[in-house]
Protein backbone atom coordinates (compact mmCIF):
# COMPACT_ATOMS: atom_id res chain seq x y z
CA UNK A 1 0.00 0.00 0.00
CA UNK A 2 1.14 3.55 -0.72
CA UNK A 3 1.23 6.18 2.01
CA UNK A 4 -1.84 7.88 0.52
CA UNK A 5 -3.76 4.59 0.53
CA UNK A 6 -2.74 3.91 4.11
CA UNK A 7 -3.82 7.36 5.29
CA UNK A 8 -7.17 7.05 3.53
CA UNK A 9 -7.80 3.62 5.09
CA UNK A 10 -6.62 4.63 8.57
CA UNK A 11 -8.37 7.98 8.73
CA UNK A 12 -11.59 8.04 6.67
CA UNK A 13 -12.76 10.85 8.96
CA UNK A 14 -9.81 12.98 7.87
CA UNK A 15 -6.32 13.95 8.97
CA UNK A 16 -4.21 17.07 9.45
CA UNK A 17 -0.69 16.08 8.50
CA UNK A 18 2.33 18.06 7.45
CA UNK A 19 4.21 15.71 5.12
CA UNK A 20 7.78 16.78 4.46
CA UNK A 21 10.46 15.11 2.40
CA UNK A 22 11.36 12.62 5.13
CA UNK A 23 8.99 12.94 8.11
CA UNK A 24 5.33 13.63 8.79
CA UNK A 25 3.71 15.20 11.84
CA UNK A 26 0.18 16.16 12.76
CA UNK A 27 -3.07 14.64 13.87
CA UNK A 28 -6.06 12.69 12.65
CA UNK A 29 -9.57 11.74 13.66
CA UNK A 30 -10.24 8.09 14.45
CA UNK A 31 -13.79 7.14 13.63
CA UNK A 32 -15.57 6.30 16.87
CA UNK A 33 -12.52 7.04 19.01
CA UNK A 34 -11.57 10.70 18.68
CA UNK A 35 -8.36 12.55 17.82
CA UNK A 36 -4.94 10.93 17.64
CA UNK A 37 -1.40 12.17 17.16
CA UNK A 38 0.35 10.96 14.02
CA UNK A 39 4.10 11.00 13.36
CA UNK A 40 6.35 9.11 11.04
CA UNK A 41 9.21 8.61 8.64
CA UNK A 42 8.32 7.95 5.01
CA UNK A 43 9.82 7.42 1.59
CA UNK A 44 12.57 5.06 2.80
CA UNK A 45 14.30 8.11 4.28
CA UNK A 46 17.53 7.91 6.25
CA UNK A 47 16.87 9.18 9.78
CA UNK A 48 19.40 11.84 10.75
CA UNK A 49 19.92 14.21 13.67
CA UNK A 50 17.61 16.94 12.35
CA UNK A 51 14.58 14.74 11.80
CA UNK A 52 15.21 12.73 14.98
CA UNK A 53 15.32 15.98 16.95
CA UNK A 54 12.12 17.27 15.32
CA UNK A 55 10.24 14.06 16.03
CA UNK A 56 11.51 13.84 19.59
CA UNK A 57 10.54 17.45 20.25
CA UNK A 58 7.03 16.78 19.04
CA UNK A 59 6.73 13.64 21.16
CA UNK A 60 7.88 15.53 24.27
CA UNK A 61 5.25 18.22 23.57
CA UNK A 62 2.60 15.51 23.32
CA UNK A 63 3.76 13.89 26.55
CA UNK A 64 3.56 17.26 28.33
CA UNK A 65 0.09 18.01 26.96
CA UNK A 66 -1.67 15.54 29.23
CA UNK A 67 -4.29 14.76 26.57
CA UNK A 68 -3.61 10.97 26.71
CA UNK A 69 -4.42 10.65 23.00
CA UNK A 70 -2.88 7.69 21.18
CA UNK A 71 0.25 8.23 19.10
CA UNK A 72 0.50 6.43 15.78
CA UNK A 73 3.93 6.14 14.15
CA UNK A 74 3.98 5.37 10.42
CA UNK A 75 7.32 3.90 9.46
CA UNK A 76 8.96 3.46 6.08
CA UNK A 77 12.63 4.29 6.51
CA UNK A 78 16.09 3.15 5.63
CA UNK A 79 18.64 3.05 8.42
CA UNK A 80 20.07 6.03 10.26
CA UNK A 81 21.87 8.66 8.18
CA UNK A 82 25.53 7.85 8.73
CA UNK A 83 26.98 10.97 7.17
CA UNK A 84 30.09 12.61 8.58
CA UNK A 85 28.02 15.57 9.81
CA UNK A 86 25.45 13.41 11.57
CA UNK A 87 28.09 11.24 13.21
CA UNK A 88 30.09 14.25 14.42
CA UNK A 89 26.94 15.80 15.88
CA UNK A 90 26.30 12.67 17.92
CA UNK A 91 23.75 10.73 15.90
CA UNK A 92 23.50 7.92 18.43
CA UNK A 93 22.49 10.37 21.17
CA UNK A 94 19.75 11.89 19.00
CA UNK A 95 18.37 8.46 18.17
CA UNK A 96 18.49 7.46 21.84
CA UNK A 97 16.67 10.68 22.75
CA UNK A 98 13.94 9.91 20.23
CA UNK A 99 13.50 6.38 21.57
CA UNK A 100 13.39 7.62 25.18
CA UNK A 101 10.86 10.31 24.29
CA UNK A 102 8.50 7.65 22.93
CA UNK A 103 8.92 5.62 26.10
CA UNK A 104 8.23 8.80 28.10
CA UNK A 105 5.00 9.35 26.15
CA UNK A 106 3.93 5.80 26.97
CA UNK A 107 4.65 6.38 30.64
CA UNK A 108 2.57 9.59 30.46
CA UNK A 109 -0.50 7.59 29.43
CA UNK A 110 -0.35 7.63 25.62
CA UNK A 111 -0.77 4.41 23.65
CA UNK A 112 2.18 4.42 21.26
CA UNK A 113 1.58 2.21 18.23
CA UNK A 114 3.99 1.90 15.31
CA UNK A 115 2.78 0.73 11.92
CA UNK A 116 5.61 -0.53 9.74
CA UNK A 117 4.49 -0.41 6.13
CA UNK A 118 7.85 -0.29 4.36
CA UNK A 119 11.42 -0.78 5.42
CA UNK A 120 13.35 0.11 8.54
CA UNK A 121 16.77 -0.89 9.74
CA UNK A 122 19.40 -0.55 12.43
CA UNK A 123 19.30 2.51 14.68
CA UNK A 124 16.34 4.06 12.87
CA UNK A 125 14.31 0.89 13.47
CA UNK A 126 15.28 0.72 17.14
CA UNK A 127 14.57 4.41 17.83
CA UNK A 128 11.11 4.39 16.24
CA UNK A 129 9.34 1.09 15.64
CA UNK A 130 10.93 -0.86 18.50
CA UNK A 131 10.54 2.05 20.93
CA UNK A 132 6.75 1.98 20.53
CA UNK A 133 4.55 0.11 22.98
CA UNK A 134 3.22 -2.04 20.16
CA UNK A 135 4.62 -2.67 16.68
CA UNK A 136 2.33 -3.88 13.91
CA UNK A 137 3.10 -4.27 10.23
CA UNK A 138 1.62 -4.64 6.78
CA UNK A 139 2.59 -7.50 4.45
CA UNK A 140 5.67 -6.58 2.46
CA UNK A 141 7.26 -4.61 5.28
CA UNK A 142 10.92 -5.41 5.74
CA UNK A 143 12.41 -4.71 9.18
CA UNK A 144 15.97 -5.59 10.10
CA UNK A 145 17.97 -4.76 13.18
CA UNK A 146 21.13 -5.60 11.24
CA UNK A 147 21.53 -7.11 7.80
CA UNK A 148 23.66 -10.21 7.42
CA UNK A 149 26.62 -8.53 5.63
CA UNK A 150 26.88 -6.01 8.48
CA UNK A 151 26.53 -8.79 11.03
CA UNK A 152 29.35 -10.67 9.32
CA UNK A 153 31.63 -7.64 9.59
CA UNK A 154 30.85 -7.21 13.30
CA UNK A 155 31.03 -10.86 14.35
CA UNK A 156 33.86 -11.81 11.95
CA UNK A 157 31.85 -14.87 11.00
CA UNK A 158 31.54 -15.83 7.32
CA UNK A 159 28.24 -14.72 5.83
CA UNK A 160 27.58 -18.33 4.78
CA UNK A 161 27.64 -19.35 8.46
CA UNK A 162 25.20 -16.57 9.36
CA UNK A 163 22.90 -17.52 6.49
CA UNK A 164 22.73 -21.07 7.85
CA UNK A 165 22.05 -19.81 11.37
CA UNK A 166 19.33 -17.49 10.06
CA UNK A 167 17.48 -20.46 8.59
CA UNK A 168 17.14 -22.06 12.01
CA UNK A 169 17.24 -19.08 14.40
CA UNK A 170 14.93 -16.10 13.69
CA UNK A 171 16.96 -13.80 15.93
CA UNK A 172 19.74 -13.87 13.33
CA UNK A 173 17.52 -13.14 10.37
CA UNK A 174 16.00 -9.96 8.96
CA UNK A 175 12.48 -9.76 7.57
CA UNK A 176 8.91 -9.50 8.79
CA UNK A 177 8.29 -13.19 9.49
CA UNK A 178 11.43 -13.49 11.58
CA UNK A 179 10.79 -10.32 13.59
CA UNK A 180 7.22 -11.49 14.22
CA UNK A 181 8.47 -14.87 15.44
CA UNK A 182 10.79 -13.18 17.93
CA UNK A 183 7.84 -11.21 19.31
CA UNK A 184 9.02 -7.81 18.09
CA UNK A 185 6.09 -7.49 15.67
CA UNK A 186 2.84 -7.99 17.57
CA UNK A 187 0.63 -8.69 14.55
CA UNK A 188 0.42 -8.21 10.80
CA UNK A 189 -2.61 -6.31 9.52
CA UNK A 190 -4.56 -7.20 6.41
CA UNK A 191 -4.49 -4.60 3.63
CA UNK A 192 -7.75 -6.08 2.34
CA UNK A 193 -9.64 -4.80 5.39
CA UNK A 194 -10.07 -1.18 6.52
CA UNK A 195 -7.02 -0.25 8.56
CA UNK A 196 -9.04 2.00 10.87
CA UNK A 197 -11.01 -1.00 12.12
CA UNK A 198 -7.82 -2.93 12.83
CA UNK A 199 -6.34 0.07 14.65
CA UNK A 200 -9.48 0.54 16.74
CA UNK A 201 -9.49 -3.16 17.64
CA UNK A 202 -5.93 -2.82 18.88
CA UNK A 203 -6.75 0.32 20.87
CA UNK A 204 -9.72 -1.47 22.44
CA UNK A 205 -7.41 -4.01 24.03
CA UNK A 206 -6.20 -3.03 27.48
CA UNK A 207 -2.69 -1.66 27.56
CA UNK A 208 -0.32 -4.21 29.02
CA UNK A 209 3.31 -4.51 30.03
CA UNK A 210 5.90 -5.30 27.39
CA UNK A 211 5.23 -8.90 26.27
CA UNK A 212 7.79 -9.22 23.51
CA UNK A 213 9.81 -11.81 25.40
CA UNK A 214 6.77 -14.00 26.16
CA UNK A 215 5.48 -13.64 22.60
CA UNK A 216 8.90 -14.73 21.35
CA UNK A 217 8.71 -17.82 23.58
CA UNK A 218 5.16 -18.65 22.46
CA UNK A 219 6.15 -18.29 18.80
CA UNK A 220 9.42 -20.22 19.36
CA UNK A 221 11.52 -17.36 18.06
CA UNK A 222 13.15 -16.43 21.39
CA UNK A 223 12.85 -19.52 23.56
CA UNK A 224 15.05 -18.35 26.44
CA UNK A 225 14.49 -14.60 26.95
CA UNK A 226 11.23 -14.75 28.94
CA UNK A 227 12.46 -17.50 31.26
CA UNK A 228 15.74 -15.69 31.94
CA UNK A 229 13.95 -12.39 32.62
CA UNK A 230 11.50 -14.10 34.98
CA UNK A 231 14.35 -15.79 36.86
CA UNK A 232 16.19 -12.47 37.26
CA UNK A 233 13.06 -10.87 38.71
CA UNK A 234 12.59 -13.83 41.05
CA UNK A 235 16.17 -13.59 42.33
CA UNK A 236 15.93 -9.82 42.69
CA UNK A 237 12.72 -10.07 44.76
CA UNK A 238 14.18 -12.85 46.88
CA UNK A 239 17.12 -10.64 47.79
CA UNK A 240 15.04 -7.51 48.43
Amino acid sequence: MTLDEILASLFPAGHRLEIGQTILVGGADLKGHGPAHVLGVHGRAYLGVDDACTLAGRVVEIARSGDKRPILLLIDSASQRMSRRDELLGLSDYLAHLGKSLILAGAAGHRVIALLYGGSAAGAFIATALAADTLVALPGAHPEVMDLPSMARVTKLPIAVLEEKAKATPIFAPGLDNLAQTGAVFETWSPDKPLDGQLLALLARPSAADRRDTLGAERQGRPKAAAIAARIVELALAGA
